[in-house]
């Protein structure tokens, strides 16, 4: 692990992590030095990395520009091999990346660390796989005419990352950039960048200088300056709504290429037919499952509106408070917990702040109410909170309209199908969505109406390498995960007509 202790820490044991630009570990040009804070030990710092500023951002896009015309003439299967080749260095180094991760994020080792490292080593060789699928077609236009597209990259790409899942994100971006000839520059989460520092020292063997770039930094001084810079062709940005509508702005003003995966307030609506006695705990499992209480909520898909039919709204909500109840809240390091920790003291004050105005509404009924979970031990002042539940909840209260990001479900009860599709609309957001019914028209006819850009029926996990990943409305802009994604997020289309004879 490229810890660096040569450079100057200014008398701090902690060791430093420099940023990787144009194939070099370097410090910010004005030597400034910002902590990565592990947040289930909140005063324990892991490492110390560069506060970079515009000039770091301006050598960083140099050295991408500089790399990108022998990067785009390479044949597809050079890049092909040296995804393979980085899926295969991730892979043999998977534990420490999960444990690292674990540390870097708060995310728990057994059921997110893993599964996150896991899923960028597939994205890689998925992406890899599909090297030679980013290609035109020819027209049928005459024997005295050759008509042709080419699928050429877009140039230097700007990937702005969040701190909630960083390597599966990075996973959606990096790799499919990189296939399809676009060169990177690369900016972590301020809250998180370890995992992508790493990441970036795992691929450098395999890339050429400048092909990858990482600057590490606060999203408002190097996030910023990557938007605006005029030689970076593409944003690829993943985050908050709020912040994504000033990206796109922004990069609108001087015409570059956007994609936004924002956030999101998903429904999950569960009919009678899946609540039976037979089905009633693999359906709560579900719902569990799909509101990313593993992930202590910080996730943008996840389920955080349960609209429940009254006919089976109370037997469902015991079921669902037993097996949520069930969950262990601790340390992300140790085998058995479910749940980690929120990502930094600001979080989690944000979570609690919602509990509280979500518990002073009339008429709502406190399921469990984890707002004043503390760490013991070693991660006593860690940024913990356990999973809250809030029973008979108006789809117009704040906490049922905001995204929260944190491990709070709201339910609703509902009696008419058409009057809980139109709760389920009634909402700015539109990335995800769960139907729980196993009357398949049933199920199928309301998957087919939620404005959403992904629904999932009778099922709560994550994304699937291949599947086309993006949402509707406020959620974003683009698709990822797929090749298609790839293809519209990452290429320019060009068209050759050619006079024959």
């Amino acid at each position: 692990m490229k810890y660096q202790t040569s450079i100057e820490t200014q008398g701090t044991d902690v060791p430093v992590w420099p940023m990787y630009i144009n194939g070099d570990w370097v410090a910010g040009v004005d030597d400034k030095w910002g902590g990565a804070v592990c947040p289930s030990r909140a005063e324990t710092v892991l490492a110390r990395v560069p506060s970079s500023s515009s000039p770091d951002v301006d050598r960083a896009v140099a050295a991408a520009r500089a790399a990108f015309p022998a990067w785009k003439a390479q044949h597809f299967t050079v890049r092909q091999q040296a995804l393979l080749q980085i899926a295969a260095a991730v892979e043999a180094e998977a534990e420490a990346m999960a444990v690292l991760t674990a540390q870097d994020t708060g995310n728990a080792l057994r059921t997110q660390a893993r599964p996150e490292v896991s899923t960028l080593i597939a994205l890689f060789r998925y992406f890899a796989g599909v090297a030679g699928e980013f290609k035109g077609s020819v027209l049928p236009a005459g024997d005295n005419q050759l008509q042709y597209t080419r699928q050429e990259p877009l140039g230097v790409v700007g990937a702005i990352l969040p701190w909630n899942s960083p390597l599966m994100i990075a996973a959606m971006k990096i790799p499919a950039a990189l296939v399809a000839g676009n060169t990177l520059v690369v900016k972590p989460a301020e809250d998180a960048p370890l995992t992508i520092l790493r990441l970036a020292e795992l691929a450098a063997p395999f890339l050429p200088a400048g092909v990858l770039n990482v600057v590490t930094g606060k999203g408002r001084v190097v996030g910023e300056a990557i938007v605006q810079h005029p030689d970076v062709d593409k944003i690829s940005f993943t985050g908050s709504s709020d912040v994504g509508r000033h990206v796109g702005e922004v990069a609108g003003a001087r015409l570059a290429h956007v994609s936004l995966e924002l956030g999101g307030k998903s429904p999950s609506i569960v009919f009678p037919s899946a609540a039976s006695a037979d089905r009633i705990e693999a359906t709560a499992a579900g719902v569990l499952l799909g509101m990313r209480f593993t992930r202590q909520g910080q996730s943008c898909t996840a389920g955080s509106r349960l609209f429940v039919h009254r006919e089976v709204y109370e037997p469902f909500i015991e079921e669902l408070s037993r097996q949520v109840s069930a969950l262990r809240v601790g340390d992300p390091l140790e085998e058995d917990t479910d749940m980690g920790t929120i990502i930094s003291a600001k979080q989690l004050a944000s979570v609690q702040e919602y509990v509280e105005d979500g518990k002073r509404q009339a008429g709502v009924r406190i399921i469990l109410d984890g707002s004043d979970f503390r760490g013991t031990g070693a991660t006593a002042g860690g940024h913990y909170v356990g999973p809250t539940i809030l029973a008979d909840v108006s789809n117009d209260w704040r906490i049922a309209r905001e995204e929260v990001f944190g491990p709070v479900l709201v339910i609703i009860p509902w009696s008419d199908v058409d009057d809980v599709v139109a709760m389920a609309n009634d909402s700015h957001y539109g990335l995800a969505a769960f139907v729980w019914s196993y009357d398949l028209n049933e199920a199928l006819d309301t998957a087919h109406r939620i404005e959403s850009g992904w629904v999932q029926v009778n099922q709560g996990g994550g994304q699937v390498v291949g599947q086309s990943y993006g949402g509707y409305k406020a959620s974003g802009l683009g698709r990822e995960f797929s090749v298609e994604g790839a293809i519209a997020g990452f290429t320019q289309t060009k068209q050759i007509n050619v006079k024959l004879g």
